[in-house]
């Protein structure tokens, strides 16, 4: 017997502790994401010694791994059984192990050569994210299952985005403020290397938390959940399912817009503090205060999405604002070149840099909230297509292009560095001023570019609000026949 969801056309409507519960658990992704975007380069890089192409390919290839590992989860956790239905035990499951192999990443052994630092860095990368991809990816597909709602989905995933950034954002402030600090040994804070352990130590502690807070929270919500069908699967099974469920055309084009779009966001996170340190010469204090301006954009994101999307709908709401993200990003570094901006130490440089920070990571996130909706309504197109919902599935795709925000990201960063000849031990102010115009002019097209990929590719992506209820109105009916004692197959294929 099919489980029939009570509010199938319309979408259930969460309580505000069901939201907050789901929405905390992103914290940990938040803080995990937020230190490889940020931190790990110039930690590995210019604190440990690793070249920055060293540094990159190692994420790279812990990347790969996650490329196989990812859909595999998602597979595992949309056919796993059991009391606590399929995503929990997962959640659960994952913890401690998040925690721990995160602190790893922050604490190298001192004894270590730079080929030894180079295998530790692949080891511990992999670990982290083999971890949180048992947990992401079965937390991310509750999005999908909580509720049906077009709307109520990109409400859900509101906050969701905004605790991942507020967690980041969280750490990043302490990472800087209590950890990263100047001392006798290091006048810039964010070359402290005992620093770094300390965070590490935090950060893993926080992770820890917030996913066995959003595992308890949302506990109760197993019995409105999906249940896994009783089925015998096998490996070449699993494999066809897999291949004929990602070859939905609108999610592969709004998998490969997500792609590029991380790509461009993975690149922006962990360049920027080279930027802010080197490039407008701000000091650790005012670096730190650029969380008010991402808090700012999360909080402006959190409110917006639901609104633009019952406004001007999903897919068009995020192609303008990721071009209106783009533009107001690149804007200041063009100024700069064509020396139309503020010099350094001006007092109107950082207001001007910050209000700017406001907008185009506000437009940014905004956008990347509807995109991953957009996703989540993919999940019944397709189970008219196949007969099977595969949220984990669809989620552990997306969870993938999440993660290469760091993983390309700080690969195309150590790239762009390496291309502008950026010096190892660089300090603030004692760059050669033609390698920090170079790295702008290399910098400024490689993100447009990017970003123009992903607007192209997400124009091809066909699931409108009107297209998502008539799915919902043709499961809801043959999920009435087969409660009338149709046979099965007539809900295999209905479209």
């Amino acid at each position: 017997m099919t489980q029939v969801i009570p509010e199938a056309q319309t979408g259930r409507q969460l309580s505000l502790p069901t939201k907050l519960f789901y929405g905390f658990g992103s914290v940990a992704f938040g803080v995990k994401d937020n230190g490889f975007s940020y931190f790990l380069l110039i930690f590995y890089n210019q604190v440990m010694g690793l070249p920055a192409e060293t540094v990159g390919l190692a994420i790279m290839v812990a990347l790969f791994v996650d490329a196989f590992l990812d859909p595999i989860v998602g597979q595992a956790s949309d056919n796993f059984r059991s009391k606590w239905g399929r995503r929990h035990p997962f959640m659960y499951a994952a913890a401690i192990p998040v925690a721990v192999s995160y602190l790893l990443l922050w604490s190298p052994p001192k004894s270590l050569d730079h080929q030894g630092l180079f295998f530790y860095l692949i080891g511990t990368a992999i670990l982290i994210r083999s971890f949180i991809t048992c947990y992401e990816i079965p937390s991310s597909a509750l999005a999908a299952e909580l509720t049906t709602g077009y709307d109520e989905r990109t409400k859900l995933l509101s906050y969701r985005f905004l605790f991942g950034w507020i967690g980041g954002l969280v750490m990043y402030f302490a990472a800087l403020k209590v950890f990263l600090t100047p001392d006798a040994a290091h006048k810039v804070g964010q070359l402290n290397v005992e620093g770094y352990a300390h965070y590490g130590v935090a950060a893993a502690l926080l992770m820890l938390g917030a996913i066995l807070i959003s595992a308890v929270g949302t506990h109760g919500q197993i019995p409105f959940l999906r249940e896994a069908p009783h089925r015998k699967l096998n490996l070449p099974t699993l494999a066809r399912e897999m291949v004929g469920t990602l070859s939905h055309r609108s999610f592969l084009r709004i998998l490969v817009a997500n792609l590029f779009g991380a790509m461009a966001g993975g690149l922006t996170l962990s360049i920027s503090l080279y930027f802010t340190t080197f490039f407008w010469e701000f000091s650790s204090a005012q670096i730190a205060l650029f969380t008010f301006a991402s808090l700012t954009a999360a909080l402006f994101a959190f409110a917006a999405a639901p609104m633009f999307s019952q406004k001007f709908g999903k897919k068009r709401s995020a192609m303008t604002l990721l071009l209106i993200g783009v533009a107001v990003g690149c804007t200041p570094i063009v100024l700069r070149l064509m020396g139309l901006f503020p010099e350094n130490g001006s007092a109107l440089l950082f207001p001007i840099i910050f209000l700017q920070n406001v907008v185009s990571t506000g437009a940014t996130i905004t956008a990347n909230i509807l995109t991953s909706s957009m996703i989540a309504d993919v999940v019944e197109d397709s189970e008219l297509k196949t007969g099977r919902r595969s949220e984990g599935l669809f989620f552990a795709a997306s969870a993938f292009v999440a993660k290469a925000v760091t993983g390309i990201g700080i690969f195309t960063s150590a790239m762009l560095l390496k291309a502008a000849a950026f010096p190892q031990g660089a300090k603030p102010g004692e760059v050669d001023p033609a390698v920090i115009a170079r790295l702008g002019m290399i910098y400024v097209p490689v993100l447009i570019v990017l970003y123009g990929l992903c607007v192209t590719f997400m124009s091809g992506y066909r699931i409108t609000r009107e297209s998502h209820a008539e799915s919902l109105r043709q499961l809801a009916a043959a999920a009435d026949l087969v409660n009338e004692g149709e046979p099965a197959s007539q809900t295999g294929k209905l479209s």
